[in-house]
């Protein structure tokens, strides 16, 4: 029913574009009061009624349609209900409707003096004396299909808040579109960065300071803050440094990273939690040692992994959740004493090849997923018993085979890519989001080349980060999509 009324006020119609006597607003005006009178949501509790006057209205779409379009039509006689107002209960009178006119105008009449509804609106409007060059003058007028005034129109109305709806869905969308986006978006983007580039300066001067006093290798930042939290992070470090400088010692050629948590990393980095107070990163580092000696056994760990599972290469996931070397290791102890108590029950299948070393796993925590991923890894959560583990190794191998060897070709093409963007856009810097794997980013970066001369003017100069949203982050980088529309 819905289809049937939209049909008449449309604008993707193309009848509505080529009037010689009535426009678009016009026609949705005259027809009004008629729709106020027959809409089936008026009648829900009479389904007899309901129906009737639903089918009504679909055959009245389709013979509206005809005309506009100046096919030839059948005269059709449709019959309504309505309400009777005049009596003191519920009635309802029965009207019909004849229409076997050949122009738009006609037809509105013939359905307004038919429903005993006033036709003055429609006889108000003046006819055009030259119907050729009013009906190019629509066409101009209407070149925007989508264009409707809706000024007139009561929105909260049951038979147009649907199609209202669907108008700020449609422009919502327009707004979301690249070009569009970047055109309202872009100075503050500017302005923002411009802002931000005292505080850039200033966390280099300081990662450079810490850095050259302490021995480190780098200092990261990997928590997702803006550079305003970065700089507060690097200031209450230096703090610490210089209050307590007989602990300091434990990062010498180590990397420090401001992250999620505060621990030793899988790659031996130093992890502080950038949320909490410097009294608690004293005390991770004065028993650092602790942690350094988890580290210190997992390469046994991985290698008994790999040896009871045909030589499979133990790996981690390049945006890896991040977890303590501790952790990491009992997460092996599980998987491994899994697979052990299944050899000792069966063999591997015999689909298997005599060495998985061209195979990697990653073994995450209990809650990690169990997949395959886009590099070809097999992700598995530590719990996973021996049976299920085999099993889903058997179903994947080819999978595994074949998105590892894409990958391989894809990365040194991401990295390819994301430079020619640099230099083609003058950008400040690109990167992406963890979940925007190299196959997504290579898309990107292509559709980016392709529609150069479209967005180059609202991107020069700017920081660019490729995620699944748009954003203007308070630091001037921009958030656009991967898979933005154009």
């Amino acid at each position: 029913m819905w289809r049937s009324v939209q049909n008449l006020c449309n604008p993707h119609k193309t009848f509505l574009t080529t009037f010689r006597n009535l426009t678009a607003t016009e026609v949705s005006t005259a027809l009004r009061p008629f729709y106020f009178s027959v809409h089936p949501d008026l009648f829900e509790q009479y389904p007899t009624e309901r129906a009737t006057n639903e089918s009504s209205l679909q055959q009245l779409s389709s013979t509206l349609a005809n005309i506009q379009a100046s096919r030839p039509i059948r005269p059709i006689n449709l019959q309504f209900y309505i309400k009777d107002k005049t009596q003191p209960k519920v009635s309802f009178r029965v009207i019909r409707i004849y229409i076997q006119e050949r122009n738009i105008r006609s037809a509105i009449i013939t359905i307004l003096r038919s429903s005993g509804l006033s036709t003055d609106y429609v006889d108000r409007i003046i006819k055009s004396s030259e119907p050729e060059s009013e009906s190019a003058y629509y066409k101009i007028k209407f070149k925007n299909k989508s264009d409707i005034d809706f000024t007139k129109i009561n929105k909260n109305h049951p038979i147009y808040a649907h199609i209202v709806l669907k108008k700020k869905i449609r422009e919502a969308q327009e707004a979301l579109k690249l070009k569009n986006w970047l055109k309202n978006n872009f100075k503050d983007a500017l302005e923002k960065s411009q802002k931000g580039e005292a505080y850039r300066e200033e966390i280099q001067r300081l990662r450079d300071t810490i850095t050259k006093d302490l021995g480190l290798r780098e200092i990261r930042w990997e928590c997702g803050w803006n550079d305003t939290h970065f700089r507060g992070c690097l200031l209450s470090f230096k703090s610490l440094v210089e209050q307590h400088p007989e602990v300091m010692y434990v990062l010498r050629g180590r990397t420090l990273v401001f992250s999620f948590f505060t621990g030793v990393s899988l790659d031996g980095h130093i992890m502080l939690y950038s949320g909490e107070v410097r009294h608690n990163w004293l005390d991770f580092l004065k028993n650092i040692r602790k942690y350094d000696m988890s580290l210190r056994r997992i390469p046994a760990f991985e290698k008994s992994l790999s040896h009871v599972l045909r030589d499979i290469k133990v790996g981690r996931r390049k945006f890896m959740p991040k977890i303590i070397a501790g952790t990491y290791e009992e997460n092996l102890r599980q998987i491994t004493t899994a697979l052990s108590d299944y050899r000792g029950l069966k063999p591997f299948p015999k689909e298997w090849p005599d060495s998985l070393k061209d195979y990697e796993i990653v073994v995450e925590t209990e809650a990690g997923p169990l997949m395959v991923s886009p590099t070809g890894q097999f992700i598995v959560p530590s719990t996973l018993p021996g049976a299920l583990l085999v099993n889903f190794i058997t179903t994947n191998l080819e999978e595994a085979h074949n998105k590892n060897r894409e990958y391989q070709s894809d990365k040194h093409l991401e990295r390819s890519l994301i430079d020619i963007c640099i230099a083609e856009f003058q950008l400040a810097a690109l990167q992406k989001e963890d979940n925007v794997t190299p196959d997504l980013m290579i898309k990107c970066c292509k559709n980016l080349l392709e529609n150069k001369y479209e967005i180059a003017q609202f991107i020069k100069g700017n920081r660019l980060n490729i995620s699944t949203y748009y954003s203007v982050l308070s630091d001037g980088v921009i958030c656009i999509p991967w898979n933005y529309e154009l």
